[in-house]
């Protein structure tokens, strides 16, 4: 993914932004495949239609079927999942830490594709939504399958550009 038409669509203050979304074009650390993945659900967390259009015009001709939707899978899941467990760890009350949440999420184990690439969007997507207990999880899977560190800062990488990317899209279409 070379972002070149989201970085010439960037405003002037968003030069920084536009050197990241270079750098991470130049990513070695992540495959293409995972990369794009990534960028998708990151983008997809941000909820930014017109970033996400972009994304999926470069997405769609890099991703198989399974890994495109395991991309809407990862960041639909943790918009639910980041909202309830950043919630029970910031409520006061404890008791609410205990308590089964009943929430389905069959397609954690169910997605089709790598499971260190599913964990890997899902860390980005939980980065996005600022979820500390989903951040920890997806990092300790990740740790478990001796997934490297630089691998896992990549995430975190991929999603703070992303979020900027969004953040600057928004300043333009309004």
């Amino acid at each position: 993914m070379k972002f070149e038409k989201i970085k010439s669509l960037l405003p002037d203050f968003a030069k920084d932004i536009k050197l990241n979304l270079s750098s991470l074009s130049n990513e070695t650390i992540l495959n293409e495949n995972t990369f794009a993945g990534m960028v998708l659900t990151s983008s997809l967390t941000t909820q930014n239609k017109f970033l996400t259009e972009m994304i999926v015009e470069e997405a769609i001709e890099i991703l198989s079927e399974k890994e495109f939707n395991a991309a809407y899978t990862a960041a639909s899941l943790m918009a639910m999942n980041n909202i309830y467990y950043r919630s029970i760890h910031l409520i006061s009350n404890k008791n609410y830490q205990s308590m089964p949440a009943n929430l389905r999420m069959n397609a954690i184990a169910s997605h089709g594709i790598d499971e260190i690439d599913f964990e890997l969007w899902s860390l980005a997507a939980s980065a996005i939504k600022g979820c500390g207990m989903c951040l920890d999880s997806h990092e300790n899977v990740l740790v478990k399958k001796e997934v490297s560190a630089n691998k896992i800062q990549a995430a975190l990488r991929v999603a703070s550009v992303i979020n900027a990317t969004s953040l600057s899209i928004d300043s333009i279409s309004n």
